[in-house]
């Protein structure tokens, strides 16, 4: 069984972890980035810009060979039990069996989806048992998913990004109880990393419960720029310790509308080739066919030389 690297962003510290650890450095190195909008790189003004994932890979080329990274199989709104399907769809199978670096970030969306935010009154209400459903059903998605991964990827180290505290906006009085919920999320995140002989590394420090400077928006749970390089940071400090990404690397906003990049998209279909497949269950509509899939590619495979 290949080595599984699990990486946290935490809410909230949790005791007892060890300090990040360095992994195996894998060149050339072909990166793909698995997860929800923070793997996609989604701004705190509901567009698609540099994320945490990009700027990893922008380090990547400043100081090793990369034959490429993609973040397409990251897509906003992903709960676990969509990534789970994202890694056994056909269309990953190729690009997940030549990676040999993968993040992930999957879990938050079970979770915050339950969380009633008002960001006018700063306060946060949930439902306990509902909070305690969606945790339970992460882990046996996020175990499966390790599990999948390792038959799938089987040349890739695979660090499992977590999650900051999301309302650092609201009052302080009301953080208490989902800053909890979100530490059992991270809690469940270790327990699932050293069952699939993973390695934890939590950097709640980069966030902690009062960052306004990284999430900016107090109707939006996004990070900005500074909260991604925060992100980043923490991958390249179990990557390669000595690797960080600088305040004048970050790369000026580019943001694009989710209906831009559709406008985009359509435009790169009309003159795709068309397939002339004769498979007698091709018109066969699935469920999945109807979500909008389009958000999806963001960013093609870009191969370095």
């Amino acid at each position: 069984m290949k080595k599984l690297i699990l990486m946290v962003v935490a809410a909230v510290s949790l005791s007892g972890v060890a300090a990040p650890v360095s992994a195996e450095l894998k060149t050339p190195a072909a990166y793909v980035a698995l997860g929800d909008s923070l793997a996609a790189g989604q701004t705190p003004d509901n567009a698609i810009d540099t994320g945490y994932s990009d700027l990893i890979a922008q380090e990547l080329v400043r100081h090793q060979r990369v034959v490429f990274y993609t973040k397409d199989l990251a897509f906003p709104g992903f709960t676990t039990a969509d990534v789970l399907e994202r890694v056994r769809s056909a269309e990953a199978q190729e690009v997940l069996k030549q990676a040999n670096i993968i993040t992930i970030s999957a879990g938050a969306n079970d979770l915050l989806q339950l969380v009633q935010s008002n960001p006018d009154q700063g306060s946060l209400a949930f439902d306990q048992i509902q909070a305690d459903f969606a945790m339970n059903k992460a882990r046996q998605n996020m175990e499966k998913t390790l599990a999948e991964l390792t038959d799938r990827a089987p040349n890739a180290d695979v660090y499992v990004m977590g999650y900051y505290f999301a309302y650092p906006h609201a009052r302080d009085s009301q953080k208490a109880g989902v800053g909890q919920q979100l530490d059992r999320l991270n809690a469940i995140l270790k327990r699932t990393a050293e069952q699939a002989d993973a390695v934890f590394i939590p950097v709640d420090a980069a966030f902690g419960d009062g960052a306004t400077d990284k999430v900016p928006n107090a109707a939006d749970v996004h990070p900005n720029i500074l909260g991604y390089q925060a992100m980043a940071n923490a991958f390249l400090a179990s990557y390669a310790p000595r690797w960080k990404v600088e305040q004048y690397e970050l790369p000026k906003p580019a943001p694009q509308s989710f209906e831009q990049i559709m406008a985009q998209q359509e435009a790169a279909s009309a003159t795709a080739p068309q397939s002339t497949t004769t498979d007698p269950d091709a018109s066969v509509r699935k469920p999945s066919e109807d979500v909008k899939m389009d958000y999806l590619a963001i960013k093609g495979p870009i191969l370095y030389i």
